[in-house]
């Protein structure tokens, strides 16, 4: 658990009752936001996300494999996350941690829930080869609200990907070497991170607001303006109020975002 200083605790809860924080950023705004993609180039997809200091990785590699038993004719997403301890001095190395596991796991269920890639398009025979895309999210600098630049950098790498053309040759996988198709996208998606401090909600927040909020919200809105996932973090409750006020604000900072993809 980290301890702040009470002073720093203080200024940031008068800053914010007063509709001020420190960067002079209003509560329902976020800093600058630079997306680049094709990154990484041994990848398929990539993406680099900047968000204000905060600056996170993506690198999709996809192959052929075995679907699910229940569902043999759809691809497979998996979602794994790496924070690094150069970018933040908390983070440790070793087995993922639960911060680790939660960001992977939340970033993961937006794209899923929101159904934006269209899974049965990565069905090369049914029951026997779809294609898998591993999803390796890696956090370069934290310096506040992972959640949303993480799923702004996994969603501008799916849509950069593309992937080779498979077909069954002799009871055989044949992959091209000069044909490839874009992966299929139904929609788009981006996610609103909330904290609460004091009695104020604050969108987009720093490290340091992190770590003196009661409590967190975290909402997932397509671009169809639909709520695919949410998470709720911190000790504190939230009010229906709260939870209200953050939803309208979502619908309409979403789609900022994605206008940014």
């Amino acid at each position: 658990m980290d301890i702040i200083p009470e002073i720093t605790r203080q200024s940031i809860t008068n800053l914010v009752k007063n509709d001020k924080r420190e960067d002079a950023r209003a509560l329902d705004e976020y800093r600058d936001i630079i997306i680049e993609t094709n990154v990484i180039s041994k990848a398929e997809g990539s993406a680099r996300v900047k968000l204000g200091k905060t600056q996170v990785m993506v690198g999709i590699k996809p192959q052929l494999g075995s679907p699910f038993p229940d569902t043999p004719e759809l691809g497979v997403l998996m979602t794994n996350c790496e924070m690094l301890p150069m970018a933040d001095p908390t983070f440790e190395p070793g087995p993922p941690s639960e911060d680790s596991i939660e960001l992977a796991r939340v970033v993961d269920r937006g794209i899923r829930e929101s159904e934006l890639v269209d899974l049965d398009k990565l069905c090369v025979e049914e029951g026997k080869y779809v294609w898998m895309l591993f999803i390796d999210l890696h956090i370069i600098d934290n310096c506040g609200n992972l959640f949303d630049a993480s799923e702004l950098a996994v969603m501008a790498a799916l849509k950069s990907m593309k992937l080779p053309v498979a077909e069954i040759v002799d009871e055989e996988i044949v992959l091209s070497d000069d044909e490839f198709f874009d992966l299929p996208i139904n929609k788009e998606v981006a996610m609103c991170t909330f904290v609460k401090i004091g009695d104020k909600l604050v969108l987009d927040p720093t490290l340091t607001e992190e770590r003196v909020a009661d409590a967190r919200l975290n909402i997932g809105v397509t671009s169809e303006g639909n709520i695919c996932a949410m998470q709720k973090g911190g000790f504190e409750p939230l009010t229906k109020e709260d939870i209200t006020n953050a939803v309208n604000i979502a619908i309409l900072k979403t789609k900022e975002l994605i206008e940014k993809l």
